[in-house]
């Protein structure tokens, strides 16, 4: 190999892979060392030194330089065969790292690629020279990927793996917004709008506070753009997720109530010592504040960088009067110390186990001694207070585990079919009353075993579902009627039989009165069963 061969080399590598030229020829002076190491042996001092301007190659054996036949004998064809692939090696590990420093530099901006393939959940994600690694968990919620789509990430992550680079992508952090924002606004691109503070949930909502310098231009107005032709693109590809574009403020007293729209704010509590904000509203804008599941409070919160605890004037007087009587109670403690924590927003036995002792010490005007002893007993309270509530939202859990097994207990299918027999023969004991009271003692006594059944059917009613307790109701009926003609029928061939036997007019109009209490009897027995 002569030097314009390895300047020609060199080149090309330098050009196709983008590896700086001196690298190529360090890899160059190792392929050819190696290979001289494998024809003289590991016993010989050797060195080797490419000319960077001719690209002639030279190799000393213990301080001499060889011959150009020796060393045309040294880089034979198997050595030559390992120099190749040292060549190769140290070519893969130039583009490792310099794909490894291209893309660390592009941390927190944006990459387009195209969706390759999928690994589970994951997205592979082309760029290009390297594979981009879009995890389940970085994705925005909700949305779903295809094949060959084109997709927007940043960069927030690039790790050497081996011979490879993996870099991380991500579709949910908050670096993406601010991102889309300098590439769909030229303001924010110019810095002449800058973006202050941002705060987002993918997929559902996002924060953005920005501010300018210059008075002319309004910041907000030029972020929506011409019938939020700007502000639209940009929810567009982040699958229709809302921002809420705030005016910044150095003041609180005027950014929170910015960050808290479209919610309207009344009043402003600064508490300084626990970096705190209560936000008083009206009681008709109190869930407009919070948010669905506290998202606009808990957004807002991240976008001031304060603790935010919304709730209305009369909440908080109550609250002010819970906790100064609590505190009033602490060892050491008296009414004035507690007011003036109470006005500092100190609210709970937590707010208090975390006060600094000189804090303390100042406001109160206590000892060291004084001031551990009082924050220990809050801090023991404290404890005692989660320890409850989280005994309590057991009991809750287990009380609600257990009522269904019970419910279900209570009405097993078998019962409602046993409570239609056991009613039946109430129904025909009236029609046995009507032939007289000369009836014999087993129909008294048969009377008296069948009339306690009526409450247990009744109990049984009540735990049949509606369907069975209208086929139930049904099939009674039936029965009932059945059992009604039944006994009808001898009731009335009675007093045809006793007709014709008695001689007496009298009878005969007796037995006609007693047929027709009979038939009236069972009518009226049948109408209250159906």
């Amino acid at each position: 190999m002569n030097g314009a061969e390895v300047l020609r080399v060199v080149d090309t590598i330098h050009r196709d892979k983008n590896i700086d030229k001196e690298i190529v020829f360090m890899g160059v002076e190792q392929a050819i060392l190696s290979a001289a190491r494998k024809h003289f042996g590991e016993e010989y001092e050797l060195t080797a030194d490419v000319d960077r301007d001719s690209g002639e190659p030279t190799v000393k054996c213990d301080g001499e330089d060889l011959e150009p036949e020796v060393l045309g004998d040294l880089l034979g064809r198997i050595a030559a065969q390992t120099a190749k692939q040292v060549m190769i090696q140290k070519i893969r590990e130039a583009e490792r790292d310099a794909l490894f420093g291209e893309y660390s530099e592009m941390k927190g901006y944006i990459v387009t690629g195209t969706i390759s393939r999928f690994d589970g959940g994951s997205a592979i994600v082309s760029l290009g020279k390297v594979d981009g690694f879009l995890p389940r968990s970085e994705q925005i919620p909700g949305e779903s990927h295809r094949m060959n789509e084109r997709v927007r990430a940043v960069v927030i992550d690039v790790r050497k793996a081996g011979s490879r680079v993996k870099i991380i992508l991500s579709r949910n952090h908050p670096d993406l917004v601010l991102r889309l924002f300098e590439l769909e606004i030229p303001e924010v691109a110019e810095r002449v709008i800058e973006v202050r503070s941002l705060a987002r949930e993918a997929g559902y909502r996002s924060k953005v506070a920005v501010s300018c310098y210059d008075t002319k231009i309004d910041c907000v107005g030029a972020c929506v753009g011409v019938r939020g032709s700007r502000i639209k693109n940009i929810v567009d590809e982040l699958a229709g997720e809302r921002i809420d574009i705030v005016r910044w403020n150095d003041s609180l007293q005027v950014l929170v109530p910015n960050s808290m729209q479209p919610a309207e704010v009344e009043d402003v509590i600064l508490c300084p010592m626990l970096g705190r904000v209560i936000v008083l509203v009206r009681e008709d804008q109190l869930s407009l504040a919070i948010g669905k599941r506290g998202q606009n409070v808990r957004l807002a919160s991240k976008l001031v960088g304060w603790d935010i605890e919304v709730m209305t004037r009369e909440e908080l007087d109550e609250q002010l009067d819970k906790s100064v009587e609590a505190f009033s109670e602490v060892p050491g403690v008296n009414e004035e110390l507690a007011e003036n924590l109470v006005a500092q927003g100190f609210f709970s036995f937590y707010d208090l186990s975390v006060i600094e002792p000189d804090q303390l010490a100042e406001l109160g005007g206590l000892s060291a001694e004084e001031c551990e002893v009082i924050v220990d007993y809050a801090d023991e309270a404290s404890e005692r207070q989660e320890a409850e509530e989280a005994e309590a939202k057991a009991q809750a859990k287990g009380t609600g585990v257990e009522a269904a097994p019970a419910d279900s207990v209570s009405a097993p299918p078998g019962d409602s079919v046993s409570a239609p027999p056991v009613a039946d023969p109430v129904s025909a004991s009236p029609a046995a009353d009507a032939e007289g009271e000369s009836e014999s003692d087993e129909s008294a006594d048969g009377d008296a075993e069948e009339t306690p059944a009526e409450p247990t059917a009744d109990a049984d009613e009540v735990t049949e579902t509606p369907v069975e307790e209208a086929a139930a109701e049904a099939e009674e009926a039936a029965e009932d009627a059945s059992v009604a003609e039944e006994a009808a029928a001898p009731v009335e061939e009675a007093p045809v039989e006793e007709a014709e036997t008695s001689d007496s007019p009298e009878s005969e109009s007796e037995a006609e009165e007693s047929s027709e209490a009979a038939e009236e009897e069972v009518a009226a027995e049948t109408e209250e069963t159906s």
